[in-house]
């Protein structure tokens, strides 16, 4: 975790107004983006990179479709032949796979940057 040192008020004196205004306005954002202005919801806080633990996401595994899109004719209607139905059920599976795996890490990615 980053430890982040306190920022010290501004003096009110020795400057213009604008000036006092605008340290103040500073301070008190950069305390809120590290956490030390004690925002009861943490909202504002800064993500560090050391508090993002996710790891990357797995390998894609489907990289191409392998149906072909093969038709046979029957009674006069063209149907998908089976073993190329049975590829592309394949297919879809592989790619739900791997986009349920990627909404995992995405989640979980989600679920530490709101920590």
């Amino acid at each position: 975790m980053a430890r982040f040192t306190a920022i010290p008020n501004p003096p009110q004196t020795e400057m213009s107004g604008w000036q006092y205004q605008m340290l103040t306005t500073m301070k008190e954002n950069i305390e809120l983006l590290v956490g030390s202005r004690g925002e009861k919801d943490g909202a504002s806080r800064a993500v560090t990179k050391s508090s993002v633990t996710v790891t990357q996401a797995p390998t894609q595994t489907m990289r191409q479709i392998t149906a072909q899109g093969a038709a046979v004719n029957v009674n006069g209607a063209i149907v998908p032949a089976i073993d190329d139905y049975v590829e592309l059920l394949k297919n879809v599976q592989t790619l739900a796979n791997d986009v349920a795996s990627l909404r995992e890490t995405l989640n979980n990615l989600i679920t530490q940057l709101r920590g």
